[in-house]
């Protein structure tokens, strides 16, 4: 007798939210991809009532009960509080106190597992991508705004709230204004892709190659380097994000990186700071598979 294969596989939702799209997508256990789409980031009544309408047709084929959602910040995340599961004071537009578990959840009837967009996509390097086997390691993206995600003994770190990294404040070049709203000279105000365009009048991917502007941009990001290995003494420092595309920039973040800690740190037999300091294993999926991470995390 026949048997049907979609009922024997287990589905499931999972979103990275981020400032500038929502990558929707359904998955299984294995991390195939069996439905996938990408929704603008405008105002939130519109972009949630598309990913509900999304994820509803997807339903009739993909049944699931469960989603992953790794989402921008920040967001309260204490299940104890009011206001769990909102997106508080973020510099997106009217996103603040959005209620975005709660109103994907009562949308779609199903469990919500949230984490921050950066937590998931480091628990996901963890578990399956480039910082598989490490007791800590950090995931940092550099795209419209700058996150950073840290993972200790194979669970994310919350604490108070959970990591802010990019809005860890960093000494500015000489002649560089940073464009965070909050704190000016932070990592997200002088190195996402939002502010390099406000700084240098343009966007980020039209600079060419050789403008000082990624000089700059791999100081900035070597001085957080620095900071993460001292202060987390991190295994791996994993960057994502769109920024991170461009040639030869990582490369100059572990220069400026070496140049910085000034052989202070004596690294393990067999680890640099080319090992350490590096790209995604799981590519441009480190993100959705992080909201796959978050639900088989739980119990």
């Amino acid at each position: 007798m026949g048997t049907n294969n979609m009922m024997q596989k287990n589905y499931y939702a999972v979103i990275e939210a981020g400032g500038t799209k929502f990558n929707c997508a359904i998955v299984d256990e294995q991390r195939n991809l069996h439905a996938q789409t990408r929704i603008a980031t405008t105002e939130p009544d519109e972009t949630l009532a598309l990913v509900i309408e999304f994820f509803q047709q997807q339903r009739t084929t993909f049944y699931f009960d469960k989603l992953g959602l790794a989402c921008f910040g920040p967001v309260d995340l204490n299940p104890r509080s009011s206001t769990f599961g909102h997106i508080t004071a973020t510099p997106k537009p009217n996103w603040s106190n959005t209620a975005i578990l709660s109103r994907l959840k009562d949308g779609l009837d199903c469990e919500v597992f949230i984490d921050t967009d950066v937590n998931a996509a480091a628990l996901a390097e963890h578990n399956w991508g480039a910082a598989q086997n490490t007791s800590v390691s950090i995931y940092i993206t550099i795209g419209t705004g700058v996150g950073g995600g840290v993972v200790v003994n194979g669970a994310p770190l919350h604490g108070l709230i959970h990591p802010e990294i990019g809005h860890m404040l960093i000494p500015a070049p000489e002649g560089i204004q940073g464009a965070c709203p909050f704190h000016g000279n932070c990592v997200e105000g002088l190195a996402s892709g939002t502010a390099m365009g406000k700084i240098w009048q343009q966007a980020a991917e039209t600079l060419p190659d050789v403008h000082q502007a990624w000089d700059i941009q791999a100081q900035v990001l070597a001085r957080l380097c620095h900071n993460l290995i001292v202060g987390y003494s991190a295994e791996k420092i994993v960057f994502g994000g769109g920024v991170m595309a461009k040639p030869n920039l990582l490369d100059k973040v572990i220069a400026y990186t070496q140049t910085s800690l000034a052989e202070y740190v004596t690294f393990p037999q067999g680890s640099s700071l080319h090992n350490i300091i590096c790209l995604p294993g799981l590519g441009q999926h480190s993100g959705l598979f992080g909201g796959l991470a978050l639900i088989l995390a739980k119990p």
